[in-house]
């Protein structure tokens, strides 16, 4: 049977406060409100030599308790937890238990707040680190692929051949519209550019050797590597990211077959094919998009252009330029996968590596033109 609680000051000598409090009653969270009121008026007003009787405490719990505390303070509740006569050892267990818990939780510190310069410099360090993790995944993945490259070259009857044609399809035939359509206006553009700033100085004519320089040596690989990079590295992460999302790669593992060698290597040599092919259309584009320039603003006519392209452009730029097409290739294709690999299983994951995907081998790709440009204009190439 529930008792009501109650809280009888004992007499005192003075007006302002008790000399002491008689505490009885079931002390649980149905009457937390009522006992949380007189709990409040009576709090500050006790002196440490108030007396404390508990010998009427009926019910308690957690909720009580805590008023308890609240009213007494944790250390005093604890003492007179242990020395209050008759009171049931299951009530002084639960006081000293919520008096300490309530203790600890006044003594822990504070939260340190951490300067800005330090959080700044904190942010950088996580960034780098995360950065050589993904140089070391990357460097491991890249030595995996060649590994199976390698190994499956002299035996033709492990050759994917279906999903290599359905590959080299997708990332590369079904690429030559928007590859020739930007590279034909950027070439156009860079002609325009080039007429209008040589004017000034009666140069005009060199506009032919600034498109053909561009586009042989910079332009055409590298705008088309930064095209694959967008269109086919995510479509690459996409694609295995969702089988790695679906399971599907631990029941190719579970056949007993290599997902290495089945879904990386087919999209590898799709794209070491297909991207040469693609930057030798990009170029053929770029320097045409500088004809049609020429030809309309410059009056050089269509056989001049080439006349000059054939005098004066050595076969070299057009080596340099496509002998970088297969570097970006391998690279582009194995960054793709390498984060399809990456993906945890949720969706959110999926368009996290895509973008992961996209960003890497777009800025992997500049890096390396830049440094291949540095070293071929060292070397006088």
């Amino acid at each position: 049977m529930s008792t009501a609680p109650f809280i009888t000051p004992l007499e005192s000598s003075r007006t302002d406060a008790p000399s002491g409090l008689r505490i009885g009653g079931d002390w649980t969270l149905p009457h937390y409100a009522s006992l949380e009121a007189e709990v409040l008026a009576l709090r500050g007003t006790l002196n440490s030599a108030a007396s404390i009787d508990l010998q009427d405490l009926g019910a308690l719990d957690t909720a009580g308790a805590a008023l308890l505390v609240e009213l007494l303070g944790s250390q005093r509740l604890a003492q007179l937890a242990n020395d209050a006569p008759g009171l049931a050892s299951e009530r002084r267990a639960l006081l000293q238990a919520v008096g300490n818990a309530i203790a600890d939780a006044g003594d822990a510190l504070p939260a340190k707040r951490i300067p800005a310069w330090r959080e700044f410099f904190g942010q950088i360090g996580q960034a780098v680190e995360e950065l050589w993790q993904q140089g070391v995944a990357l460097l491991g993945f890249i030595g995996m692929t060649l590994a199976a490259m390698f190994a499956i070259l002299l035996r033709p009857g492990r050759w994917r051949i279906t999903s290599l044609v359905a590959h080299l399809q997708q990332s590369g035939l079904n690429a030559v519209p928007i590859v020739a359509l930007l590279t034909f206006l950027v070439g156009a553009v860079v002609a325009f550019l080039g007429a209008t700033v040589l004017a000034d100085f009666g140069a005009s004519i060199y506009t032919v050797d600034l498109v053909a320089f561009s586009f042989l040596r910079e332009f055409g690989v590298l705008l088309t590597a930064i095209l694959m990079a967008g269109r086919t590295a995510s479509a690459f992460t996409a694609q295995i990211g969702s089988m790695k999302a679906n399971e599907e790669i631990d029941a190719i593992r579970t056949l007993g077959l290599n997902p290495l060698e089945l879904l990386v290597l087919p999209r590898v040599f799709a794209l070491l094919i297909a991207l040469p092919i693609l930057t030798f259309i990009a170029m053929l584009s770029g320097i045409l998009g500088g004809a049609v320039v020429c030809a309309l603003s410059l009056d050089i006519s269509p056989a001049m252009y080439l006349a000059m392209l054939q005098e004066n452009i050595a076969l070299k730029h057009f080596v340099v330029g496509m002998a970088k097409a297969p570097v970006f290739a391998f690279l582009i294709a194995v960054i793709g996968c390498l984060e399809g690999f990456k993906v945890t299983g949720s969706a959110q994951s999926v368009g996290e590596r895509t973008t992961s995907s996209v960003v890497q081998s777009i800025f992997v790709v500049i890096v390396l033109d830049a440094l291949a440009a540095l070293f071929l204009m060292e070397m006088g190439w």
